[in-house]
């Protein structure tokens, strides 16, 4: 079986996002770069049922611009076994990538797709339910725990009321959540093996999808910054506080 496993390249998560100074967008000029948190979950998922037994090839697909083969490098420097890279000319909405790529899907045949439930640059947490429509494959996301059997993946996943486990019938696509797992460091000699692992770069105009964006950001704006809270001596005080100024007694 194939797991095929979408990686997206974004901000790193240490580094103060800046918006520009026009407000059209974030800054991303000098600013480093990783895999999505949530992306590195789903390849580490992906490496742990391989090493199980369950699994014979890793695929990692990225789209957008040049530098995500990088991004793919990461990956396969985490263990997976090949990419595949889709160069896109500007920032691709969460409908175009998901057809790009069940598009990918189609021709590869996994028999489990692993993706993390959102980016953190956008938030959108759309790509793999998406994806699953258009394929037709059974989906089940917020996954915190993952265990397969037969033609079937037992899936735990967290809802508002706590946590739920369903059974899906493969092929499936399982978005991840954070809990799911710890992603591995990638050893020198793996970093040195990715090196040699083969990508292969996909035109976006032989796959037949349009990725003209159906959306258009009018303007980014810094969060506004929140007062500094205040310490009260007593019970009654807090009271009082609560009364007077907050007016919500």
């Amino acid at each position: 079986m194939k797991i095929m496993v979408p990686v997206k390249r974004v901000i790193d998560y240490n580094v103060k996002v800046r918006v520009k100074q026009d407000q059209s967008g974030v800054e991303l000029n000098n600013v480093k770069m990783a895999m999505n948190p949530f992306d590195e979950i789903a390849v580490e998922q992906a490496l742990r049922i391989k090493e199980a037994g369950d699994a014979d090839e890793i695929i990692l697909v990225s789209i957008g611009p040049s530098q995500s083969q990088e991004t793919i490098r990461t990956g396969l420097a985490m263990g997976a076994d090949r990419g595949i890279f889709i160069e896109a000319p500007h920032e691709t909405e969460p409908l175009s990538v998901a057809k790009l790529l069940a598009n990918i899907a189609k021709q590869e045949n996994p028999g489990l797709i692993i993706c993390g439930k959102q980016a953190i640059d956008d938030d959108s947490n759309q790509t793999g339910q998406m994806m699953s429509a258009l394929l037709g494959w059974s989906q089940a996301t917020f996954a915190s725990a993952v265990s397969l059997s037969a033609n079937t993946a037992l899936v735990t996943r967290e809802i508002d009321g706590g946590l739920e486990t369903i059974s899906v019938k493969m092929p499936a696509v399982i978005t991840v959540d954070l809990r799911l797992n710890e992603p591995r460091y990638a050893s020198l000699p793996n970093i040195m093996k990715a090196k040699k692992k083969p990508i292969d770069v996909i035109s976006i105009d032989t796959l037949g999808v349009d990725i003209t964006p159906r959306l258009s950001v009018l303007k980014v704006e810094e969060p506004e910054t929140r007062k500094a809270g205040i310490k009260v001596g007593s019970v009654e005080e807090l009271l009082t506080k609560l009364q007077d100024e907050a007016k919500v007694i």
